[in-house]
C-alpha cells in the first residue's frame, strides 16, 4: 500500500508542478502586456525573449526571419483579433439558437446569461481586451451553453430532481466564475490597439489571385483543416469530457479556422520558396493535432473497457484516465503555439503588383517550342490507345455539337495525334466535310464527295481571317470535323461557329488544362500523357531510320528513361543518334550530352509546377523524390503512402481517400508531370515515376524550400523547425548519415540515435538485396531506435521488398503507426506486440510466408485494408463474439477452411469493397462454407472487387456455386476459379463489370453469347478448362469496350468466328496452348492497332 500512496503522491506533485508552470507562464505573459501598457517596451521585449528562448524546442525556429519585434507583436494582435471574432461569433450564434429553440432552459439563470452576452458582444465590437484572456472566457461560456443543452435533454428524459438540481448548481457556479473574470480582463495597450487598425501586411485582399487548376474544387484549406475538425467533433462526442480539455481542443480548431481564408488565397498566388516550407510545417502541425486526439480517444476507450474488469483494474483505469486527460491539453497548448507562430509568419506573394498572369484567356499562352520540321509519318503504335479513345469520342451517336480538346504540354504529340485522327479511314468515312486550321489563319479543307470523284486528296488553302465565316454553312448542312491546331487560337473564334445538331465536332490542341466556361458544357477533353517506356521505344525505333544493331539494345532502358516519355525529346534523340556511329561508345557519349541539355525542353511543365500547381498537389508531387532515381513506383504503393500521411482527404460520403489519391495521380499524369512507365494490359496505370528532367528540377526546389530537404548528409527530409529527419529513406547510400545507423555497427549507443529519429513520420527502405543481412540490419536499427525513444510518432513503416526483416517486439510501441508495409518480404512470423498498433489502417502482408494470424489481429480497430498471403494460405483464427473493425474495406488473400468462422463471423464485415478468398476443406464441410461465403458476398453492397478460388485437397478446381451478382452494382472486377455449378450466372453479371477472369469453370455453352452484352467489359481472360466447347462466336457489335482477350488452354476449342463489327476496341489478344484451334478469325488479322500473341501447344 505504501508504494501505491507514494506513487499517487508523486503524480499529484507532478501535476501540481505542471499547473504551477502553466500559471507562471500565463502570469509572465500578462506582466508583459502590462509593461507595454505602461510604455516599458524594452523590459517587455526582454521578458518575451527570455520566455521564447526557454520554449525553443516546442516551436519552429523562425529566428532566421528578419522582422522588427514590434511588427511581430502587431501581427500577433491582428491575428488574435481575427480569432477572437470567430470564437465570439460562434458562441453568440450558438446561444441565440438555444434561446429560440429551448427558452425554458434559461429559467433561473436568465439575467446572468444576458449580462455575459452583452459583455461579450461589446468586446467583439471594441477589441479592447487581451485576446487570449477574452477567448478563455468565451470558451467557458460555450461550456455553459452546452450544459444548458444538457438541461433540455434532462427535462425531456424526465430524470430525477436530484440530478437536475446538481446540473443547475454546476451551471450557476460556472456563470459566477465567468462574471468574476470579465471585469478583471486585462486591456490591450493603447499603442498596439491604435496600430492594429492599420491594414495587415498579410491581408488576403492584397494577395494576387491567379488561375490554378484544382481537382473538383478541392483546396488546401479543406485538406489541412478538415481532418482536425473531424477529430475534434469525435472528441466532443466522448462522454464526460472535461471542459478544460474541450477548451484546449476547440482553441486549436478555431485558430486553424481563422486561417481558412488565407489558405484559400494561397491556392491562387505565386509564393516564394519559403511558401512551400510554411505549408508543409502547417500540415505537419495539423497532423500532430489529429494524431494526438486519436491517441486520447483510443486510450479513453481502452481504459473504459478495463474499468469493468475488477476493483484493481478499475482503480488503474481511473488513474489512467486522469493521466490521459492531463496529457492532451498540454499537447494542444504546444500545437496552438506552433500554429500561432506560423500564423504570424505567413508567406507573401511573389507578384505584389496585382497583375494577372493571364489577363486574356487563350488556349496555350506560354512561349511555345518551335515545331520541329519532319518528313516522317506519325507513329501509330506509340499513340494507339489515344487514337482509339479519340475516335470513340468522335463517332458516337450524339448529334450535339461537341468540342474535343487534346490537352498536354508542349512537345507531347498533340499535333501528331490530331493528324493521325484526321486521316484515319473511319473518320474520313464518318465526316463528309473536314477542315484543318493551323499557322495563324491557314486552312486546309477536305470534301469527301470531291475525294470520291477525283480519287485523290483535294485540299484548299485559305489564308484570309474572314474566310472563317465560310465554314458556317458546312457545319450547318453537313456533319463536319474541324481540327484547330493553333496555340494562339482565341476562344472568341469559337463563338462564330453555330451549335449545329448534326454530330459535328471540333478538335482543339492546347497546352492548357483549364477550359473557359462557355466550352465546359459542350467539351469532352482528352489529356495526352507522356509515353510509357514501351511506347517510347516504339517511337524511337520508328524515328531512327535504320535497324538497331543487337549490341545496342542494352541501351534500350536508358534511352527510354532519358527522354521521360516526351515524344519531342524521343524524336530529337533519334535524329541525333542517326548521325552517330552505331557503337556503344558513341551512343553513350551522346546520351550523356543529351541528359545535360534536355531540361530546356520542359519549359511549360516546369512553369506549371512552379506557378500553377495547387499546394496540396505539390505536396503529393514532392513525395516522388523520396524514391530512388529511375525507380518504377507502383501506383498502388504511392497511393497508399499518400493516404497514410493524410496528403489527401475524401470529399463525399461514399468516397474513400484512395479514390481521391487515384484522381490526384491521374491529374498529375494528365498534366505531364508524372510519367506512366508501365501500364496493365487493361490500360490501367501500373508503374509511375518523375521524368528525369523534372526530378532534377524538383529536387533543386526541394533543397531551396526544405520540403523534402536533400541535406548534404542525408537524402531524407528534414523538419524546418527542429532540423531533425521527418521522412527517413534508405537508398543504400554510404554518403548518407543514416546509412551507418542502419547498416553499420550495431553497438551504436541508443542515446546517440535519439537526436535523429524522434520526429520521424515515415521510414521507407529500398534495401532489396536477397540475403539475410537486409532483414537483420533493419531489425536491429528499429530495435535500437525505438528503445532510444525514436519513431514514436511514426505513421508509415514501409519495408516492401526488404528480405525477411526481423521486426522487434518493441514495434508495439509505435502506437501512432497507420501503415505497415511488409509486401514481398517473405516474412515468416509477426511479433506478438502487433496487436498494440491501435491506429494501423493498412496492414500489407501479401507475398509473405505467414500462414496463421492470431485472433488478436482484430484488436486493430482502425484497420481498413488487410492484405494476406494467398500462396501461403494465410488463415485467421476467429472466435464467436470477435469484435471486428467496422472500417475494414479490403480483405484479400484469406484462406477459408472448415474451421473458419464465416456465418456469424466474417459475414458481419459489411463494408468490404475488395474481397479475395481461397476456399478448401473436406467435401461435406466445403459446400456449407461455400454457401455461407456466397450469402455473405450478396450482402456486400459496396463490393468493387471479388476474387474467389474453390479448390479441393489436391489443389484442383472444386465446385463453386454462385448466385446472380447483378444486384452488386459497384462490382467491377471478378476472378473465379472453380467449377461453376450454375452456368446461367454468365448472363447475370452486373453491367458495371470491367474485368472478368474465369478458370476451371467447366462451361459447355459458349460464354461469348452472354458476356458480349456487358457494355463496360474491358478485359476478359478465359483460362484453363474454363470453356469445354468446340465452337466460339463473337457477334456483330459485341464487346464494344473489350481491349484485352486471353484464351489459355482451351483444349477442345476448334473454331472461333468473329463477325464484322465485333471486338472493335480489342488491342491485345493472347492465345496459349489452344492446340485444336488452327486458324485465327480473318476479321482480326489486318487490324493495325491489335497486338496478337500466339503460343502453340
Amino acid at each position: 500500500m505504501k508504494w501505491l500512496l507514494s506513487f499517487v503522491g508523486g503524480m499529484v506533485s507532478y501535476s501540481f508542478l505542471k499547473m504551477l508552470a502553466a500559471y507562471s507562464t500565463r502570469k509572465q505573459r500578462e506582466e508583459a502586456w502590462r509593461m507595454m501598457a505602461e510604455g516599458r517596451n524594452e523590459e517587455a521585449k526582454e521578458m518575451r525573449h527570455r520566455n521564447t528562448t526557454m520554449k525553443m524546442n516546442d516551436t519552429p525556429d523562425w529566428d532566421t526571419i528578419d522582422r522588427d519585434w514590434d511588427a511581430i507583436d502587431r501581427a500577433e494582435v491582428d491575428d488574435s483579433r481575427d480569432l477572437v471574432k470567430i470564437v465570439l461569433s460562434r458562441v453568440i450564434e450558438k446561444l441565440c439558437v438555444v434561446w429560440i429553440q429551448e427558452p425554458a432552459v434559461f429559467v433561473g439563470v436568465e439575467e446572468e446569461v444576458q449580462w455575459i452576452q452583452r459583455e461579450l458582444m461589446h468586446a467583439r465590437l471594441k477589441y479592447s481586451y487581451v485576446p487570449e484572456e477574452l477567448m478563455d472566457v468565451a470558451y467557458d461560456f460555450e461550456d455553459v451553453i452546452d450544459d444548458l443543452i444538457l438541461r433540455s435533454v434532462a427535462n425531456q428524459r424526465r430524470i430525477g430532481n436530484w440530478e437536475r438540481w446538481l446540473l443547475l448548481i454546476r451551471i450557476h457556479k460556472k456563470l459566477e466564475l465567468i462574471m468574476s473574470k470579465i471585469p478583471a480582463l486585462p486591456h490591450l495597450p493603447y499603442c498596439i490597439e491604435a496600430c492594429s487598425a492599420c491594414p495587415s501586411n498579410y491581408s488576403i485582399e492584397e494577395i494576387v489571385w491567379s488561375d490554378i487548376f484544382l481537382i473538383h474544387g478541392q483546396s488546401v484549406a479543406n485538406k489541412v483543416v478538415s481532418p482536425v475538425e473531424e477529430k475534434v467533433s469525435a472528441l466532443l462526442a466522448q462522454e464526460a469530457i472535461h471542459p478544460y480539455t474541450k477548451k484546449k481542443a476547440m482553441r486549436v480548431l478555431d485558430k486553424l479556422r481563422s486561417l481558412n481564408g488565407f489558405l484559400k488565397g494561397l491556392e491562387s498566388v505565386e509564393l516564394d520558396d519559403g511558401g512551400m516550407v510554411w505549408m508543409e510545417e502547417l500540415s505537419h502541425v495539423c497532423l500532430s493535432a489529429v494524431v494526438a486526439i486519436e491517441d486520447f480517444i483510443n486510450r479513453t476507450q481502452q481504459l473504459t473497457k478495463r474499468s469493468w474488469m475488477g476493483p484493481s483494474k478499475g482503480f488503474l483505469s481511473a488513474f489512467g484516465k486522469l493521466k490521459s486527460k492531463d496529457k492532451l491539453p498540454v499537447e494542444m497548448d504546444k500545437i496552438y503555439a506552433k500554429i500561432q507562430n506560423l500564423s504570424i509568419h505567413r508567406p507573401t506573394a511573389v507578384n505584389p503588383q496585382g497583375q494577372s498572369r493571364n489577363p486574356n484567356y487563350t488556349l496555350g499562352s506560354t512561349e511555345r517550342i518551335p515545331r520541329q520540321p519532319t518528313t516522317q509519318e506519325p507513329d501509330l503504335a506509340s499513340f494507339g490507345d489515344d487514337v482509339h479513345a479519340m475516335i470513340a469520342r468522335l463517332l458516337t451517336d450524339d448529334q450535339n455539337f461537341r468540342v474535343i480538346p487534346i490537352m498536354g504540354m508542349q512537345g507531347i504529340g498533340k499535333t501528331t495525334l490530331a493528324n493521325l485522327i484526321f486521316n484515319h479511314k473511319a473518320v474520313v468515312d464518318h465526316f463528309p466535310f473536314a477542315a484543318w486550321r493551323s499557322d495563324g489563319y491557314r486552312f486546309q479543307l477536305r470534301n469527301k464527295g470531291e475525294l470520291l470523284q477525283s480519287g485523290r486528296s483535294q485540299c484548299r488553302v485559305w489564308s484570309n481571317q474572314y474566310e472563317m465565316q465560310r465554314l458556317i454553312p458546312f457545319l450547318i448542312n453537313d456533319r463536319s470535323l474541324i481540327v484547330v491546331d493553333n496555340w494562339n487560337f482565341l476562344v472568341d473564334d469559337l463563338e462564330m461557329l453555330p451549335d449545329a445538331l448534326n454530330g459535328s465536332r471540333i478538335i482543339l490542341t492546347t497546352c492548357e488544362t483549364r477550359l473557359p466556361p462557355n466550352l465546359k458544357m459542350k467539351s469532352d477533353p482528352h489529356p495526352l500523357r507522356l509515353r510509357t517506356n514501351e511506347e517510347s521505344w516504339a517511337l524511337f525505333t520508328h524515328a531512327l531510320k535504320f535497324s538497331i544493331p543487337p549490341e545496342l539494345l542494352k541501351l534500350k532502358d536508358e534511352i527510354a528513361k532519358r527522354c521521360g516519355g516526351l515524344p519531342l525529346l524521343i524524336v530529337k534523340l533519334a535524329e541525333a543518334l542517326s548521325h552517330k556511329d552505331a557503337t556503344i561508345e558513341e551512343w553513350s557519349t551522346a546520351l550523356q550530352q543529351f541528359h545535360h541539355d534536355q531540361q530546356q525542353l520542359w519549359p511549360n511543365t516546369l512553369y506549371k509546377i512552379h506557378k500553377d500547381l495547387s499546394l496540396y498537389m505539390r505536396r503529393c508531387l514532392f513525395y516522388f523524390t523520396l524514391f530512388p532515381q529511375d525507380f518504377d513506383i507502383p501506383a498502388r504503393r504511392l497511393i497508399t503512402l499518400w493516404v497514410a500521411e493524410d496528403l489527401v482527404q475524401p470529399e463525399g460520403e461514399n468516397e474513400t481517400p484512395e479514390d481521391v489519391a487515384e484522381r490526384c495521380l491521374n491529374l498529375l499524369i494528365a498534366q505531364g508531370m508524372v510519367q506512366v512507365t508501365k501500364k496493365k494490359l487493361n490500360g490501367n496505370v501500373k508503374m509511375v515515376q518523375l521524368p528525369d528532367a523534372l526530378r532534377q528540377y524538383w529536387s533543386s526546389k526541394a533543397q531551396q524550400a526544405t520540403f523534402l530537404r536533400v541535406h548534404t548528409k542525408t537524402r531524407s527530409e528534414l523538419s524546418l523547425g527542429t532540423r531533425r529527419i521527418r521522412r527517413l529513406v534508405d537508398h543504400l547510400d554510404k554518403e548518407d548519415i543514416s546509412f551507418y545507423h542502419i547498416h553499420g555497427d550495431y553497438n551504436t549507443t541508443s542515446t546517440s540515435l535519439t537526436p535523429y529519429y524522434e520526429d520521424v513520420l515515415s521510414f521507407l527502405s529500398f534495401d532489396t538485396r536477397k540475403e539475410s543481412k537486409p532483414g537483420e540490419d533493419v531489425g536491429n536499427f528499429l530495435r535500437q531506435s525505438i528503445s532510444s525513444g525514436g519513431f514514436l510518432v511514426l505513421l508509415v513503416l514501409d519495408l516492401e521488398n526488404v528480405f525477411r526483416p526481423k521486426l522487434p517486439e518493441a514495434i508495439g510501441k509505435l502506437t501512432r503507426l497507420r501503415y505497415l508495409g511488409l509486401r514481398s518480404t517473405f516474412l515468416e512470423v509477426l511479433p506478438s506486440s502487433i496487436s498494440k498498433l491501435q491506429n494501423v489502417q493498412i496492414l500489407d502482408m501479401k507475398h509473405t510466408s505467414i500462414n496463421t494470424l492470431p485472433d488478436s489481429i482484430w484488436k486493430l480497430q482502425q484497420l481498413r485494408h488487410l492484405y494476406l498471403s494467398e500462396s501461403y494460405r494465410s488463415k485467421l483464427m476467429l472466435r464467436h463474439g470477435t469484435n471486428f473493425p467496422t472500417f475494414l474495406q479490403t480483405l484479400c488473400g484469406l484462406f477459408v477452411d472448415e474451421e473458419t468462422l464465416v456465418r456469424d463471423g466474417l459475414d458481419r464485415l459489411l463494408s468490404i469493397r475488395k474481397l479475395g478468398l481461397t476456399m478448401s476443406s473436406k467435401q461435406e464441410a466445403m459446400s456449407l462454407q461455400l454457401q455461407a461465403v456466397v450469402d455473405w458476398v450478396l450482402k456486400l453492397n459496396q463490393l468493387r472487387s471479388l476474387r474467389l478460388k474453390s479448390i479441393d485437397e489436391n489443389n484442383q478446381p472444386w465446385d463453386l456455386e454462385l448466385k446472380p451478382l447483378v444486384s452488386l452494382v459497384n462490382l467491377s472486377y471478378i476472378y473465379l476459379l472453380g467449377r461453376l455449378m450454375n452456368p446461367s450466372i454468365m448472363s447475370q453479371f452486373p453491367y458495371s463489370l470491367i474485368d472478368l477472369t474465369l478458370s476451371g469453370s467447366g462451361l459447355v455453352e459458349d460464354p461469348m453469347q452472354s458476356l458480349d452484352k456487358l457494355p463496360n467489359l474491358r478485359s476478359l481472360k478465359l483460362l484453363a478448362k474454363s470453356y469445354l466447347g468446340k465452337n466460339m462466336l463473337c457477334s456483330l457489335g459485341g464487346f464494344p469496350q473489350l481491349r484485352v482477350l486471353n484464351l489459355w488452354k482451351l483444349e477442345q476449342l476448334e473454331e472461333w468466328n468473329v463477325e464484322k463489327g465485333a471486338l472493335q476496341a480489342l488491342r491485345h489478344l493472347e492465345i496459349r496452348f489452344c492446340r485444336s484451334l488452327k486458324i485465327l478469325p480473318a476479321e482480326l488479322l489486318h487490324r493495325t492497332l491489335l497486338k496478337i500473341e500466339v503460343i502453340p501447344a
